[in-house]
């Protein structure tokens, strides 16, 4: 979730999302990014560069997840003021 609410932000390369995601490591976030890949929430783009340059973008079907993360995360911050946090 985490990876997914990152990238409906904006577009990230690698490091950068390993840079916002704090104690993520490289092997789980590589396997998160190919797991949303596989099943088409985002897209993986490289630019033909020396070096190479790789960005990672929700495709129009992960964008639909938009609305679900929102939501969840107003129900995060409902739960944390009811409980007095």
């Amino acid at each position: 979730m985490l990876t997914l609410w990152q990238l409906l932000r904006r577009r990230c390369r690698f490091n950068e999302l390993r840079r916002a995601i704090l104690g993520v490591s490289q092997h789980m976030l590589t396997a998160t990014l190919r797991d949303l890949e596989s099943e088409h929430i985002l897209t993986r783009t490289v630019f033909a560069e020396v070096p190479p340059r790789v960005e990672y973008a929700p495709t129009d079907h992960g964008k639909t997840l938009a609305h679900l993360m929102k939501a969840l995360g107003d129900w995060g911050q409902s739960h944390l003021q009811a409980r007095g946090r």
